[in-house]
């Protein structure tokens, strides 16, 4: 069943409104018409099995059939700490991500960050990758579409870090010095709904001195194995170590 995701304040026990380019959606491409079902989610994790009553140029109405419990979130609170990367590496990043589960995604202005942020297209960036995040949550059956920020500095990092329990590093020297317990200790430490921050770097990696500035803050440097992954495959790695941990294993 199609799903799709709409504002709390379009939300009543009598009538849901759907509008915005999910209307298209649901006239043109999906084709459906009065009677139809979908699963509308809003922005507070609420999920409900709705029949469309109107089907309308501009607006889509549809009444709830049955309010949904659905548990489809991480068990942890996870925020996806980036480092600015090259082409179209950042949309795949926030795609994968949602689907693993992540809560948010943080780009990082790293000093080995080819790509620089434009700032006079900011908006028009950030509005293509919550198009994405929306769009994978809605392809991975999520109830919440994860946040994403606006990129942040060093300095901006760590004043951000200080609300998190966990707060990690994907270190490729410590995987080449063969580090391997770090990331498993961690887990082993966290309980379910801890905050947990990751940070990646970028293709070149983190400087040495981003990474002693982050430690001096309380960050943990951590491996992913025997292997060097690329910066877009990193953090699924590790949104995978977490789903394993805290959700096939309990």
């Amino acid at each position: 069943m199609q799903r799709y995701f709409i504002r709390d304040a379009t939300i009543n026990d009598e009538t849901i409104k759907i509008d915005g380019e999910d209307v298209k959606h649901i006239a043109k491409v999906m084709r459906m018409e009065a009677g139809d079902e979908i699963i509308v989610c809003s922005s507070s994790g609420q999920s409900a099995v709705c029949e469309l009553t109107s089907v309308e140029q501009g607006q889509v109405l549809a009444k709830p059939v049955r309010w949904l419990d659905e548990d489809k979130q991480l068990p942890l609170c996870v925020t996806i700490v980036q480092g600015l990367p090259k082409g179209d590496k950042l949309e795949l990043v926030i795609q994968k991500g949602t689907e693993l589960g992540a809560d948010q995604f943080v780009p990082f202005k790293a000093e080995r960050s080819i790509v620089k942020w434009d700032k006079q297209k900011s908006d028009k960036k950030l509005q293509r990758l919550n198009k994405i995040a929306k769009e994978a949550a809605e392809q991975s059956h999520r109830t919440t579409i994860p946040a994403i920020d606006e990129p942040c500095t060093l300095s901006q990092l760590i004043a951000l870090s200080e609300s998190y329990d966990h707060k990690i590093i994907a270190f490729e020297e410590e995987a080449k010095a063969g580090e391997s317990s770090k990331l498993a200790q961690t887990l082993q430490q966290a309980n379910e709904n801890d905050r947990f921050l990751v940070v990646f770097g970028p293709e070149g990696g983190l400087s040495d001195n981003e990474v002693r500035k982050l430690e001096e803050s309380g960050f943990t440097s951590c491996g992913l194995g025997p292997r060097i992954l690329r910066t877009e495959t990193a953090a699924l790695y590790v949104l995978a170590a977490i789903s394993y941990h805290f959700e096939l294993m309990r």
